[in-house]
């Protein structure tokens, strides 16, 4: 079987930059730290889950994320309106552009190998822009950005979009992710394969499913799953 392999952008390929955030921040007057942002991030990331699995998306999804983030990290009352301050100017400066040690490395060997490539992402619209911004949009065959659609991840049709792009079926494909909910579960409903890109939370992971925390878990894995590596 022909191996496919796309990854999601966000916690993935990027994390988000706490630094930016703070700085951001610190232009509306509010003043944070990065490192009380990262402390905050976990809870975030499982609000952002719950928000997923109760079937919120786009603006309602992110919104629960960064909220819960920002109050975490000492916002306040000001929690809300910086959030919906930063959600406007998400597709002028995307807040994800720190890049994941090792990962960007990892595209560019199976890249070396000819192994078909996608990004598939909940993203605002301008996730081709970003790419460009960071230095990797040449490194992937197909972007599939939800923005441009009127669905997104966990639905199956972002999967089967990246496959069909890919030139082969969802069932070649492996998905790589950190978000439980839109990456695993979607992937697995879509009927391809995933490597959960974990952050820690224990899970019982079904028999497609591979858990790794860091790149050269991912690199194990993939060879493990058939591709040439």
């Amino acid at each position: 079987m022909t191996a496919l392999v796309s990854f999601d952008y966000g916690q993935t390929l990027c994390e988000l930059d706490t630094a930016l955030v703070a700085a951001r921040a610190g232009e509306r007057g509010v003043l944070l730290s990065a490192q009380e942002l990262e402390r905050a991030e976990p809870a975030a990331w499982q609000v952002y889950n719950r928000a997923k699995r109760e079937g919120l998306a786009g603006h309602d999804a992110w919104i629960a994320f960064m909220e819960n983030l920002l109050s975490g990290a000492g916002a306040g009352a000001e929690s809300l309106p910086l959030s919906e301050w930063l959600w406007s100017e998400q597709p002028r400066k995307n807040l994800w552009r720190r890049p994941i040690a090792g990962m960007i490395e990892l595209v560019r060997e199976l890249r070396s190998k000819s192994v078909p490539l996608a990004i598939v992402s909940n993203s605002e619209g301008r996730l081709m822009q970003l790419l460009e911004e960071v230095g990797i949009a040449n490194d992937f065959d197909v972007v599939i950005d939800s923005g441009k659609f009127d669905f997104e991840k966990p639905d199956r049709r972002m999967f089967e979009l990246c496959a069909s792009e890919l030139g082969g079926a969802v069932e070649e494909l492996i998905h790589i992710g950190d978000a439980w909910e839109a990456d695993v579960v979607g992937a697995l409903e879509a009927g391809a394969r995933a490597i959960w890109f974990a952050n820690g939370e224990p899970r019982v992971l079904p028999p497609r499913v591979r858990a790794c925390g860091n790149a050269a878990e991912v690199r194990h894995e993939l060879a493990g799953f058939g591709v040439p590596l």
